[in-house]
């Protein structure tokens, strides 16, 4: 995955107003350039914090908050009242936002200066009643926004700027996203389908399909050499089962032919995600594995048996991951563990998890598939590396999309897996196994998920919150009861919003 944060950057812009006389003004905009540069010495904000002039009146954060709006490289704005800026003066702006808003509530100074403390000191730092007045407009004009409160040199609130940044870039992604579906949905499923013209004004992404057979025509032109490369590629990445380097290597070729074929197809189209349905291949020889754990793993979002919601939320979490430990995959919910100790859940698909949830060398295997009526496909196998997760998934309810989140705790496994054909992962859901199946029942949540092992529910609530979107989280403070009642809650609420 290109490094989606090399060409972005966040506006900072200070509040003020000509109240002050230009010495004030002119402390404001240095002390204003100096909290800017401790953000951008900081390594947990990835996108470059760009400082902008000190706004004063309408006229000048109406034109800002507009460009900001017109420069694609912008992907969220930084707001801070340094002094006192009068909040009808935002209105204009505000109005015209149309990127994500972090409220910065700080101060220049780190602590009050007991000793010489004075007017003037009081009047130059205002921010603590400034910002109140700023939040004040904001909520009155309903606008989404994250707050993060504490003094630009603290490594906690750096952190958090940084999560909201990874979020701000992961709706940039999916504003400009293009899903490609190969065939349509699995049939007779419910919550793989959605609304696809929903999903492109709520989130942005463009779904389209495209033949199978388009697909198979592209990678029947692939060329034997480019196959032998890529196979050298594979010996020197993956355990490879030598019978896919002897009497099975022709179907190990086949699959590198659909890995480049793939490739090919999407870049031609500047796709990020797409889908594919065993229902429909059309003249695909085998239902792709490798190829998908491998694109998957350069940072495109897959959704199996067509399901594009899922596709759009794993490339999202590419994007918000990406530099960070871990990864991110399709997962789905396959088995449980009922036995003694810990409930636990199996997560696995037929062939498509990410290798990038593992540190491990992957195994590189053949095995039959009783589900495509096609050749055997080729996957790679193993575990993925215990740690803290986040399994997200993505529903239409007929009037809104809903994402539900959980915390989980991936484990290893209880015992060796010899004949299980596929990666997988198993984790205990918090904050137990009955209250997070219960709650992720209650809410319609799907079967398909968006695992992440890099991002945290940090990540995905500042999204879901740019985006407008509703989340229902459980982690280790839900209960059933709770959950169900905002539940209920948040159904009164997305439905008298998007009505008023």
């Amino acid at each position: 995955m290109q490094n989606p944060f090399h060409d972005k950057e966040i506006w900072f812009l200070t509040g003020s107003q000509d109240l002050y006389g230009q010495e004030t003004l002119d402390q404001v905009a240095d002390q204003s350039q100096k909290v800017v540069a401790l953000l951008n010495e900081s390594d947990s904000i990835p996108v470059p914090v760009v400082w902008k002039p000190v706004l004063q009146d309408s006229e000048s954060i109406f034109a800002a908050l507009t460009e900001a709006g017109k420069q694609p490289e912008v992907i969220g704005v930084i707001a801070w009242m340094h002094t006192f800026s009068p909040a009808r003066m935002w209105i204009r702006g505000l109005n015209a936002l149309t990127k994500p808003l972090l409220h910065f509530h700080t101060q220049f100074h780190e602590n009050i200066p007991w000793n010489t403390i004075d007017m003037d000191f009081m009047n130059l730092n205002q921010s603590a009643h400034g910002d109140r007045e700023f939040g004040y407009i904001l909520t009155r004009m309903d606008i989404p926004r994250v707050t993060v409160v504490g003094h630009a040199s603290d490594k906690a609130v750096t952190e958090r700027i940084g999560v909201w940044a990874r979020a701000a870039t992961g709706w940039w992604e999916a504003q400009n996203m293009r899903v490609v579906r190969f065939g349509d949905n699995m049939r007779d499923v419910a919550v793989t389908e959605g609304d696809k013209t929903e999903a492109t004004i709520q989130f942005g992404a463009e779904i389209n399909t495209w033949s199978v057979n388009e697909l198979s025509e592209i990678i029947s032109q692939v060329s034997q050499s480019d196959v032998d490369d890529l196979i050298q590629e594979y010996q020197h990445t993956y355990d490879i089962d030598p019978i896919l380097l002897n009497e099975r290597k022709e179907s190990l070729e086949y699959a590198a032919k659909q890995e480049l074929g793939m490739r090919t197809f999407l870049t031609g189209l500047n796709a990020s995600a797409f889908t594919d349905n065993f229902q429909d291949l059309g003249a695909l020889k085998q239902l792709p594995g490798l190829p998908v754990q491998r694109l998957m793993a350069e940072g495109y979002g897959f959704g199996a048996e067509g399901d594009w919601k899922t596709a759009i939320l794993i490339r999202v979490a590419k994007a918000m991951g990406y530099g960070l430990t871990g990864g991110a995959s399709l997962m789905e919910d396959y088995c449980y563990n009922f036995g003694a100790g810990r409930k636990k859940i199996l997560g696995a698909h037929m062939l498509e998890i990410c290798p990038s949830l593992t540190t491990a060398k992957p195994r590189m295997e053949i095995h039959p598939l009783g589900i495509g009526d096609r050749e055997d496909p080729v996957r790679l196998v193993f575990n993925a590396d215990p740690g803290e997760a986040v399994v997200v998934a993505i529903a239409h309810l007929r009037d809104r999309f809903r994402l539900t989140a959980n915390v989980i705790d991936v484990i290893e496994p209880d015992h060796a897996l010899p004949t299980l054909p596929v990666a997988r992962a198993l984790w205990e859901p918090r904050p137990d196994f009955d209250t997070s199946t219960c709650c992720w029942l209650a809410a319609g949540a799907a079967h398909h998920t968006a695992m992440s092992t890099a991002i945290t529910l940090d990540h995905w609530e500042d999204f879901a919150r740019i985006a407008g979107v509703e989340l229902a989280v459980i982690d280790e403070d839900t209960t059933v009861r709770n959950f169900e009642e905002s539940l209920r809650w948040n159904s009164v609420y997305h439905r008298l919003h998007h009505r008023y």
